[in-house]
């Protein structure tokens, strides 16, 4: 029996924020070079959207058994963020191995709006990053 892949919703930096703590959430930061330079969301794993495709599953055996919330972003989360939100749930629809995942989510207005609404941001280079969300 074919697994029914989640739908892809958006969601605001606030909502995001009261979702973190209490759910099993990953944060999947798309941008490309730019998450080099500037900060990123504590705790969010880099996929750049430039090599998103290729690695899809490295991402689902990441997020697999850990997350059932998936919410991508990039820097305004208008062309990147949701192109790969929806190759994803593209290819979870194809695999048997993506049960656990419940929401693909897109972070409305993106990084941007994280940062400039006063949510934690985060200048390490771990990959991936290893700072919580608080």
């Amino acid at each position: 029996m074919a697994m029914v892949p989640p739908r892809i919703s958006y969601v605001s930096s606030s909502q995001l924020w009261t979702l973190l703590p209490r759910h099993r959430v990953a944060v999947i930061d798309v941008r490309d070079e730019e998450r080099i330079y500037d900060a990123h969301i504590a705790g969010s794993y880099h996929f750049p959207s430039d090599s998103f495709a290729q690695r899809m599953p490295n991402l689902l055996q990441t997020v697999r058994g850990k997350k059932d919330i998936v919410v991508f972003h990039c820097a305004l989360s208008q062309v990147r963020g949701p192109s790969c939100a929806r190759m994803f749930v593209d290819y979870l629809s194809q695999t048997k191995e993506a049960e656990g995942i419940k929401n693909v989510m897109i972070l409305e207005r993106g990084f941007n709006e994280w940062e400039s609404s006063g949510k934690p941001t985060c200048r390490c280079t771990d990959i991936p990053c290893k700072h919580n969300h608080s």
